[in-house]
């Protein structure tokens, strides 16, 4: 569910602001700012944002690192030296202009070449159509190799360094992915414009582009044999925004579709694999064997599990970390026998080295903070025979920066945020206990805390649930709650990441009761070393944070006032409803025609007499992932029942929101109710209007 990831606000605008201004629709009235520090926050996280790596990529030889500066949907191109940072020059297109952008770094196997995707083309294919280009180590020169249309993305070299392959969508109108923005539904739902990811391949010294996965087939993520004429990946059946919960491992011949192999189905799989879902597959230096991750995971991206490794005939499947209280998110071979993995460890980011007879050789590098090379989620960039690593890692205090050099000890080799100041107070990690689970979350504290003063505290469920709120940078909304005197609870309540699988599988039936008892202990927790007014708190969550907190005021009245964002109330009614049915089997045990009970037993609808908390609801009116009508139920029971309560529904808006003006609007109006319900404000719960006519971002 990165339809039920943890949506930034700051993330959400930065990632908008970068695209041009789009004109805000004329039936959806904006408000202006309550505050100037909330402007002035958005813009200076904006500006780091534009200002940080978002990937980093490790010569073969451990001393070059080539990276991406500014945002996450791509920009310059870097390379730097290790041994001297100084030494950096940008790589770009002598097509490029000043609105294209580059991302993907890839080192050729040799580390001759260097690859990379850019919308820096002149091509026929349209403006911003990524290609691929390669710029040349020697003679510095760059040159487009692809001429596609289509999506291009999660380019590999194979072994024998003759060719790139890539996740490929001909004639794409969108991008893949269950959380991407989808089509309004037409036709014959299911058949008609349905888009399907294959892997496909250039030749690099011919330019010649082919499929190599069957076009029935919707590819999600490969990785290449060692002899280069096999590929391992994971596929269903189309449409891929909603069977990446079933798909399977499949192995075949890159030069003969019909020799594609599923070697791991999960459905059918008996063992602790059965029912979950299968991540990042990687073939072992000798082509025996494939280690990948494996558990419940909400979506593709939000990656997290146990460690497998299986034959790679599809035979011995063994899980190596069961029992690991810890959750391995991301891997590559480092010998045959041993895989460099990373994991979310209780608020840290953990990288070793494993055994394939399951026991850890060496904690290499353990820090709280985030990781991320542009690969995957968690992932990192390995000279394994130089024993170098790169990547990007920012912590709560300090933005973005590329680190690399020895596995043990990587030092930081950019200083790009030295100058940027956090905007609001400390953020320190908070662990509790709770019915045997241990738990870890992220405290921030309101900015010039007095302990003899007391505070409000809003309480910020994430999305997923199988996902984390990790040790990253704290800017735009935990910045302004600080900034405005609340306390922020994020907590990784059961159903997170972070603790092992078992943690990770424990509110699976059981949605909204143990999670939010692990959620209301946090807040003790925090109330008992803190100066929090416990009459002054409030709760807010997005995707299945918005269903946390549709759920959470129907079992109790702890809280003061809440905000839903693109929240499921009636998990009856959407399961027919969405467009990605298929996740929720795994979550809740069986369809919903098989057990209806344990969709009602979590359905906010059928406790909504118990509400009293004024509650704010939100969403996007093309939202497929989470339909906006799932909001319009609880906000219709509420108002039947005579609570208070507003729904605002954004206008061409999906899951993830991506008109500046429409995320700008969000914040204000989570701003304004908090500041009217639960500090008590004089102010009315909504700022003032302002012409509906305004450009996005102004």
């Amino acid at each position: 569910m990165q339809r039920f990831a943890a949506i930034s606000p700051l993330l959400a605008l930065s990632l908008a602001l970068t695209a041009h201004a789009q004109t805000t629709p004329a039936d959806m009235p904006l408000f202006q700012s309550h505050d100037p520090r909330v402007t002035e926050i958005l813009q200076k996280s904006h500006a780091a944002e534009l200002h940080s790596p978002t990937a980093a990529e490790l010569s073969p030889d451990g001393a070059t690192v080539a990276w991406i500066l500014g945002g996450h949907s791509g920009g310059d191109l870097h390379i730097s030296q290790v041994a001297d940072s100084a030494k950096d020059q940008i790589v770009s297109p002598a097509a490029s202009t000043t609105r294209c952008s580059s991302n993907a770094p890839r080192w050729s196997p040799d580390g001759k070449q260097l690859s990379f995707i850019s919308t820096c083309s002149t091509s026929d294919s349209g403006f911003n159509q990524p290609q691929l280009f390669l710029w040349t180590r020697s003679t510095g020169e760059t040159r487009q190799i692809s001429h596609i249309k289509g999506t291009l993305t999660s380019p590999d070299w194979s072994p024998d360094g003759k060719s790139i392959a890539f996740l490929y969508v001909e004639n794409a109108t969108r991008a893949a992915g269950a959380t991407a923005a989808m089509k309004l539904p037409a036709g014959v739902i299911g058949e008609d414009g349905v888009e399907v990811q294959w892997v496909a391949k250039i030749d690099i010294a011919t330019g010649n582009l082919s499929v190599i996965t069957p076009k029935t087939l919707h590819a999600y993520e490969f990785d290449w044999a060692p002899d280069s004429q096999h590929i391992v990946y994971v596929a269903a059946n189309p449409p891929g925004e909603n069977t990446w919960w079933i798909a399977q491992i499949y192995t075949q011949s890159i030069s003969d579709p019909a020799t594609a192999k599923s070697i791991l189905n999960p459905v059918t799989v008996g063992g602790s694999l059965h029912g979950f879902q299968v991540a990042v597959p990687r073939y072992s230096p000798n082509g025996k064997n494939i280690a990948f991750i494996g558990g419940l995971m909400s979506d593709q991206g939000s990656t997290g599990g146990d460690i497998y490794l299986i034959g790679s005939d599809g035979s011995g499947l063994q899980d190596l970390t069961t029992g690991r209280k810890s959750t391995p998110v991301y891997l590559m071979w480092a010998s045959d026998d041993h895989i460099a993995f990373s994991e979310h460890a209780n608020g840290k980011t953990h990288i070793g080295i494993l055994g394939t007879n399951g026991h850890e050789i060496l904690s290499a590098w353990t820090k709280a903070a985030s990781l991320a090379s542009g690969r995957a989620v968690l992932s990192f960039s390995a000279s394994i025979p130089t024993r170098r690593v790169a990547f990007v890692s920012a912590t709560v205090d300090h933005p973005a920066e590329v680190w690399a050099g020895d596995f043990r000890d990587p030092k930081q080799l950019t200083h790009l945020g030295d100058n940027v100041q956090h905007a609001g107070g400390k953020t320190e990690s908070l662990e509790w206990d709770n019915e045997g689970f241990h738990i870890q979350g992220w405290l921030t504290l309101p900015t010039d805390y007095d302990p003899a003063k007391k505070y409000p505290l809003i309480v910020s469920v994430h999305g997923g649930p199988s996902s984390e709120v990790g040790a990253s940078f704290r800017g735009g909304q935990d910045a302004i709650f600080s900034q405005l005197g609340y306390f922020v609870l994020q907590p990784n309540p059961r159903g997170s990441y972070g603790q092992g699988e078992a943690f990770t599988q424990a509110n699976r039936k059981d949605f909204g009761y143990g999670d939010l008892r692990d959620i209301l202990k946090g807040v003790d927790t925090a109330e008992a070393r803190y100066s929090i007014d416990d009459k002054r708190v409030g709760i807010t969550g997005w995707s299945y944070g918005g269903f946390m907190t549709m759920f959470a005021i129907t079992q109790t009245h702890r809280f003061h006032a809440a905000v839903a964002g693109a929240g499921i109330s009636n998990w009856q009614s959407y399961y027919g409803e969405n467009s990605i049915d298929q996740w929720m089997v795994p979550f809740f045990g069986a369809s919903i025609y098989d057990d209806p009970a344990v969709y009602a037993k979590s359905s906010a609808i059928n406790y909504v007499k118990n509400v009293t908390t004024p509650t704010l609801i939100m969403g996007g009116s093309i939202d497929w992932n989470v339909p906006i009508i799932n909001g319009e139920q609880m906000f219709q029971a509420l108002k039947s029942l005579g609570r208070t309560t507003e729904l605002v529904v954004y206008p061409d808006e999906y899951h993830e929101f991506s008109t500046p003006s429409h995320i700008k609007d969000r914040l204000e109006r989570y701003l304004a109710w908090y500041n009217h319900y639960v500090k008590g404000d004089s102010a009315p719960p909504r700022p003032p209007e302002q012409a509906a006519s305004k450009t996005a971002g102004q």
